[in-house]
């Protein structure tokens, strides 16, 4: 298995090149958990892999709750559904508040005054309230907690990990949160095991072929725990090694399509397609290895995607009801790669709903 095969088959079972689901919902679940801190791209990020989708239809599945925006797996936020919420913070929780022990300390954010927030949050939300970050922070200022800002985003992350809240819908450009309750049934509890094969399940598939190492960085669960989830489903899976990692993937894998012309893609920051992985030299375009050192922070930045490969990155300039898509491939573009991308632009300007443009 080469690094083309794993790029090519991921980007198929990322729903990238394929678009089989039709809402939000479902794409989300499937994947498990899509990170969501950057909320416009991450909106892209799900409409992408729908088959018919807009920017406004992933605003309404934030409102009516059908997928919400919290803290969960890594110390940011992520995009999960209501279904999958609370089994998945009870899982990673006390991970990610481990790691952000020192922030707590930094700003004497003890025991106490973080049972205190939640309770003054709790209080606040009743009857179904949703209320805006600037209407939260007033509401802590006004009950004599201090919320700088890196305080406030500190209250706001342990209150979310300890099932207070999430999000809401939005009001106008303004985020809400709600309370967790109200938002997320309550379902049975999973045992730590079923958790752990539960997400290692969700990953695999959808993430696919990836190692035990990806599993571990994308979940942020500790090393032992990822390894034990990977051990309990690993029988559903088929190892194949390639450049001495061991990829694990369904065993019955979809087939990919035969069409072997140029396919592009553009990708939010902070995409699936590569934040979800540890290593990621698989989605490098070998042509372009002297732009290895841009291509680490390809993970930050908006990225071309040519035959399943990094090709270079790209950024949007939206001017009242215009957008200029600036394009900064890596190498030069053929007649038909650069149509390809023409395409992938267009598909773009179409789920924000500004085709008219630059």
């Amino acid at each position: 298995m080469t690094n083309l095969d794993i790029a090519e088959q991921r980007i198929y079972n990322q729903h990238i090149a394929r678009q089989t689901l039709n809402n939000p919902a479902e794409l989300v679940k499937y994947m498990g958990a899509i990170q969501a801190q950057d909320y416009a791209g991450a909106k892209w990020a799900i409409g992408l892999r729908l088959q018919n989708s807009n920017d406004a239809a992933i605003d309404k599945a934030m409102a009516d709750g059908s997928i919400i925006r919290t803290h969960v797996l890594r110390p940011t936020w992520h995009f999960v559904t209501p279904a999958d919420a609370r089994w998945m913070i009870d899982l990673t929780a006390p991970r990610i508040n481990s790691s952000s022990a020192s922030g707590y300390r930094r700003f004497q954010l003890d025991s106490a005054v973080l049972k205190r927030s939640n309770d003054i949050l709790a209080k606040a939300l009743e009857g179904g309230k949703q209320l805006s970050r600037p209407d939260v922070m007033g509401v802590l200022n006004q009950a004599g907690i201090a919320t700088d800002e890196l305080r406030f985003i500190h209250i706001l992350m342990r209150a979310e990990l300890d099932k207070v809240i999430c999000s809401g819908g939005r009001q106008g450009k303004q985020f809400t949160y709600a309370l967790f309750d109200d938002r997320v049934p309550k379902t049975g509890i999973l045992s730590k095991d079923e958790a752990l094969a539960e997400l290692a399940t969700r990953y695999f598939i959808s993430h696919g072929p990836a190692t035990l190492q990806d599993f571990t960085w994308w979940s942020g669960l500790a090393a032992v725990d990822a390894k034990r989830g990977l051990e309990i489903v690993k029988n559903e899976f088929i190892k194949m090694t390639s450049d001495d990692r061991d990829y694990w993937m369904l065993k019955e894998q979809p087939g990919v399509s035969p069409n072997k012309a140029p396919i592009a893609h553009l990708l939010p920051a902070f995409d699936e397609f590569a934040v979800a992985y540890k290593n990621r030299i698989a989605t490098i375009n070998a042509k372009y290895l002297e732009h290895a050192r841009r291509a680490r922070y390809l993970i930050l930045d908006p990225s071309i995607i040519v035959n399943n490969q990094v090709a270079g990155a790209w950024k949007r300039v939206i001017k009242k009801n215009m957008v200029e898509i600036i394009l900064n491939p890596f190498g030069k573009l053929n007649k038909i790669q650069a149509k390809a991308v023409e395409s992938a632009a267009h598909r773009y300007k179409k789920f924000i709903g500004i085709e008219n443009s630059i």
